[in-house]
């Protein structure tokens, strides 16, 4: 951390002994320690505090940018594309080229295909090869 090895740490332990005292040596050790902890503490604290800010920072900055660009739109704000406006949307003649109203399925009557079967309007699964 600062080029202090461990000889020079016993020479500052040994200086520390004799001008201190064996007395109040466990003592300000212990203060020591309580005020790097709070030392540490604060910084940890104060750097979270930045990353924080600097996320909600990012946040924003890309908030308006996805609005500048038209992506979302505010809370509150209209639909600019009504469900009328997307002709997939809609069942009925304007909807597909057939004329008649899609399917719509319904989840509290739909089956899933016995196991292996494709579903409806899909590609058989792949088949399977054993590398060994």
């Amino acid at each position: 951390m600062f080029g202090i090895g461990f000889p020079e740490l016993l020479l500052i332990a040994v200086i520390a002994l004799v001008v201190i005292g064996p007395q109040r040596l466990p003592d300000l050790a212990r203060a020591l320690g309580r005020g790097f902890a709070e030392f540490r503490r604060a910084t940890d604290e104060l750097k979270q505090t930045f990353e924080e800010e600097a996320r909600a920072a990012r946040s924003q900055e890309l908030r308006q940018k996805l609005l500048a660009e038209g992506k979302i739109r505010p809370p509150g704000a209209t639909d600019p594309y009504p469900p009328e406006a997307n002709p997939a949307a809609v069942p009925g003649p304007a909807g597909n080229a057939s004329g008649a109203s899609a399917p719509v399925a319904d989840a509290a009557t739909a089956t899933a295909p016995p196991a292996g079967q494709p579903l409806a309007g899909n590609d058989p699964p792949a088949a399977e090869t054993r590398h060994g």
